[in-house]
């Protein structure tokens, strides 16, 4: 017998513990790994060939690329804490206040840009497309948790369901 009469499942309840959760922090953790990889070696040795006005560009684009993957990171482990149980999924919009998921704009010039070594610019590149997609998830997640509950009508497959079964069954 199928039964109808439960609520449609809601994205955010279940993003978290799926799979596609599991890639995305595979992603984002070993994004912070590449990244810190290469700031503390190659980046390195690559920012002192640079010019004063793309090593001040490589400074500051270095610095908002790290900040955006803390955040990304702390709402992957925030995510990942509810998935698990750790918290609740109020406690962790509580804790959201902390982790701020807001869009960094930039001063660096197309021509400074250009300038970087192009590792860094390929990292950022990674960095901006996953902080896209995270505050896409953010956005569907809270407006999950701010919908209000869905009104009991009757289903419609599960009354003609109904109709079919008691005419079946009364003509036996």
């Amino acid at each position: 017998m199928i039964k109808l009469d439960v609520d449609p499942v809601r994205f955010g309840q279940n993003f978290v513990g799926s799979e596609a959760f599991t890639a995305l922090f595979q992603e984002g953790m070993e994004l912070v790994e590449e990244t810190a990889a290469y700031l503390d070696g190659p980046g390195r040795e690559e920012s002192r060939l640079l010019q004063r006005e793309a090593s001040v560009a490589y400074a500051s684009e270095s610095m908002r690329l790290t900040t955006r993957l803390m955040q990304i990171a702390s709402w992957l482990l925030l995510q990942r804490a509810v998935a698990e149980g750790e918290i609740t999924p109020d406690q962790a919009r509580a804790e959201k206040a902390r982790v701020r998921l807001n869009s960094h704009d930039t001063t660096t010039t197309l021509v400074e840009y250009e300038a970087l070594p192009a590792r860094l610019r390929e990292l950022i590149g990674l960095a901006t497309r996953l902080h896209a997609r995270i505050l896409h998830l953010e956005r569907l997640l809270a407006e999950a948790a701010e919908a209000p509950p869905l009104p009991q009508e009757p289903n419609p497959v599960a009354l003609q369901l109904g109709m079919l079964e008691r005419a079946f069954c009364s003509a036996e």
